[in-house]
């Protein structure tokens, strides 16, 4: 088994992502044909059920694009992981992991024994048992783990979380992570830059990548700058909200202007 997006993390390619909060295949399989490496479907912080997620996933694997699903899930849990790992996705995302000591538990968590405890079945990442017997000899460190550094215990603890064997990837979480220092939505505070900047700093010290989402394309380059290694670039609802302000907004000007045009011309 190969993992193409593990690869390219790992080799510090640059991947890019997009991020799918809205559990609708359309939104997933469009997402998928816009040529992004990976595909990030959220089920810590929306109503997503495991069908849900399965369909999504079904309809990115339908795109003739070679995009990747990685899968957020709620918590570090084995059991909802399991339960993902299942559904046949190429990578798991965690939240809040702040010690090296939980990194070591999600690791144990998506890996068969005797490296973990994932639990032994048959199901769609296995071709349905087709595959079943090579699948789980082959499936422990192929699947892309990546946890989230959120809080400052996690940026206390970064450097030794990315040193946990299984853990592949590094994630910045700004939203949670302005809220844990106490400076919610100040994303242009010197402060959280350097909370971020550490969080890079301590992951490429392991050699492990560590990337963040920029909601607003215009972060890219800042991102970039201060050396993230991959990035999710936008989500679904901020695109799909921003594109109906504008057209509003355009829309507005128009009827504006050639209403006092035709006002005049009337006069």
């Amino acid at each position: 088994m190969t993992n193409e997006l593990k690869e390219s993390i790992r080799a510090y390619e640059y991947p890019a992502g997009t991020w799918v909060s809205i559990g609708h295949p359309t939104v997933a399989e469009v997402s998928a044909m816009s040529a992004f490496d990976f595909v990030l479907v959220d089920t810590e912080h929306t109503a997503m059920h495991l069908e849900t997620v399965e369909n999504l996933v079904r309809a990115v694997d339908a795109v003739q694009e070679p995009t990747a699903t990685v899968v957020r899930v709620p918590w570090n849990d084995a059991v909802r992981l399991k339960r993902v790992l299942d559904i046949g996705v190429d990578g798991v995302m965690v939240p809040m992991v702040e010690t090296a000591d939980e990194a070591r538990e999600l690791v144990r968590a998506v890996r068969y024994p005797p490296e973990g405890v994932r639990g032994v079945a048959s199901g769609r990442a296995s071709g349905y048992g087709r595959d079943f017997e090579e699948y789980v000899r082959t499936a422990n460190g192929t699947n892309l783990t990546i946890v989230q550094i959120e809080t400052e215990e996690g940026i206390e603890n970064a450097e030794a979380i990315a040193a946990v064997d299984g853990i592949d990837a590094l994630f910045v979480g700004p939203a949670d992570l302005s809220s844990s220092l106490g400076m919610f939505s100040e994303w242009e505070s010197p402060r959280l830059a350097d909370a971020m900047k550490g969080v890079v700093e301590a992951g490429h010290r392991s050699n492990t990548p560590v990337g963040t989402l920029t909601v607003d394309p215009d972060d890219v380059e800042t991102r970039l700058e201060q050396g993230f290694d991959f990035l999710i670039v936008g989500k679904d609802t901020s695109h799909l909200r921003t594109a109906n302000e504008e057209a509003k907004e355009l829309y507005d000007r128009t009827v504006s202007r050639i209403g006092d045009t035709e006002s005049g011309g009337r006069n």
